[in-house]
């Protein structure tokens, strides 16, 4: 295939992904419990600056802010009729912010999850699944994104329905799942079930990992997880910056840019090549990962102890490989 980001990673050995989209847009002036995909046509200059932050901080790939930009999300303010037109102009937005740049800027359009439980546990079926998918992914092809990027998936089956809606768009994908109950997604796959999953599929991602999660070591040790299973596909680390903490009336996370940059580093030598951060990752944060990445030398693959001693501790003594993973599925949260 020879689309852009694949020819990125053939000159590159690793590629800096973008940061949070909820973080930022929040401390622009977004409020709780509203879409953010209605301020790519309500407030295009605040997505505009959304997207210049990572550009700035010299990131080679960034999100779109369509996360939330399916039906089934949107149907929750009255806008699912509004699907095609607010994932192009998220798209077209971003085509301008990247090509104005000056250098090779890939475009990626995020899809998050449906938010609906898929059969046979819940009502959504592959072939809904599929289709609203499918409209949200020729909406950001025709806006112009160089590739479609799947995220914090937690279901085989929403996996691979956003994977067929791919193929029917015609456009090279990535796909990422969030690994956050005890190792494991909150329907209950495996770091290595992933892994198998990704080579089984009929038009396998470009790049597949883990993004968002609980914090920065429990993400690292998902990525051991895919190193781990022998798969030479190219991987995606997308961590938060830190762990949550709810203060003045505001969610902040606790990662440093020192921190960040040191997870960034980590995830290098694990063989990661898509290195990002997740919620909580701001520009500075960004900053701090690309100028780690680029002046520290290439260390020996770190070992769990290592990781733990530079980021800290797990959340969970298990990493997802006995057998007291959930069984549950979630309403995947977006990128805060």
């Amino acid at each position: 295939m020879h689309d852009a980001l694949t020819r990125l990673l053939a000159d590159r050995d690793w590629l800096l992904a973008d940061g949070a989209t909820g973080t930022n847009l929040f401390n622009m002036g977004l409020e709780a419990g509203h879409p953010p995909e209605l301020w790519n046509v309500d407030h295009p200059d605040r997505i505009r600056a959304l997207y210049r932050g990572p550009v700035e901080a010299w990131c080679d790939l960034f999100l779109t802010n369509s996360f939330g930009g399916n039906a089934s999300r949107l149907r929750l303010h009255n806008a699912q009729g509004r699907v095609g037109e607010l994932n192009r102009v998220a798209a077209e937005l971003a085509r301008e912010v990247a090509d104005a740049s000056g250098r090779s800027v890939i475009v990626a359009g995020s899809i998050g999850p449906t938010g609906d439980i898929m059969a046979p546990m819940g009502s959504l079926t592959h072939e809904v699944a599929v289709e609203m998918f499918h409209e949200q992914a020729e909406a950001l092809k025709q806006g112009g994104v160089d590739v479609l990027w799947v995220e914090t998936i937690s279901a085989a089956e929403e996996y691979r329905a956003a994977a067929e809606a791919a193929r029917l768009a015609d456009m090279p994908w990535c796909g990422t799942m969030s690994f956050d109950t005890a190792g494991r997604t909150m329907m209950g796959l495996t770091p290595a079930q992933l892994s198998a999953l990704v080579e089984k599929l009929p038009n396998p991602p470009v790049a597949y990992g883990a993004n968002c999660g609980v914090g920065a070591s429990d993400l690292l040790r998902t990525v051991s997880g895919f190193a781990a299973s022998g798969s030479e596909r190219p991987l995606i680390a997308k961590g938060n910056a830190g762990i949550p903490r709810f203060e003045g009336g505001h969610i902040h996370y606790d990662g440093t840019p020192d921190l960040m940059a040191d997870y960034a580093c980590l995830a290098r030598d694990l063989g990661v090549r898509i290195i990002g951060g997740c919620c909580g990752t701001m520009p500075e944060h960004l900053r701090a990962m690309r100028i780690a990445l680029e002046s520290r030398p290439r260390g020996e693959r770190p070992s769990l102890e290592t990781i733990t001693r530079q980021l800290g501790g797990f959340s969970s003594a298990s990493d997802g490989s006995d057998d007291s993973g959930p069984g549950r599925e979630r309403r995947g949260r977006r990128r805060s």
